[in-house]
């Protein structure tokens, strides 16, 4: 693709190269011998040189610019590629903590769910997911879905209780911990 570019750049200067030789004989033409002598073929020649140069320039900047454009995305999407996997993982993992808290299971099946409970957290942590932390109300990673009147023992905007676990990959926020907050 970036030679496909490059040969499009090439044949573009060519043409632009053509187009102001071609202006500048117009104009040649047009001159008396007396302007003709004040510009020698140095002078045009050298002029010529510099705004090739500096269309080279241009064409070289702006390649550098594509090509950090595109590293820069793809290191985005390699460091967000698991967010869909882990959006869909969440629910799952909910539906496992509620059936531990669930009481009447033996010792062996609550033993079991909490070993697939802790492979699933411990493959998100691998991906760079992690549960948000809950010491405080912070309307970043928090959703309020119900208040309680704050007193001594608990402060404004302390969480009271955690309804669902929020979670994050890297720096974004896949879900809000759904909590009860004193006000």
């Amino acid at each position: 693709m970036s030679e496909d570019i490059k040969k499009e750049e090439k044949e573009e200067v060519s043409q632009e190269a053509q187009t102001s030789e071609a202006q500048e004989e117009q104009e040649a033409q047009e001159k008396t011998p007396e302007e003709l002598s004040e510009k020698s073929e140095l002078e045009v020649a050298l002029e010529k040189a510099e705004d090739f140069e500096n269309k080279f320039l241009r064409a070289h900047a702006e390649m550098q610019n594509i090509q950090r454009r595109a590293n820069e995305e793809r290191q985005q999407l390699q460091k967000y590629r698991s967010q869909d996997l882990a959006k869909g993982v969440l629910p799952s993992l909910d539906n496992l903590e509620r059936a531990l808290a669930v009481e009447g299971l033996t010792d062996d099946v609550k033993k079991g769910i909490g070993m697939v409970q802790e492979s699933l957290l411990q493959a998100l942590k691998e991906e760079g997911v992690e549960e948000v932390p809950v010491e405080s109300f912070d309307h970043n990673f928090h959703m309020a879905v119900q208040t309680l009147p704050a007193d001594d023992d608990h402060p404004a905007d302390s969480i009271a209780q955690v309804l669902q676990k929020g979670y994050q990959l890297h720096d974004r926020l896949l879900r809000p911990a759904m909590v009860v907050v004193y006000n």
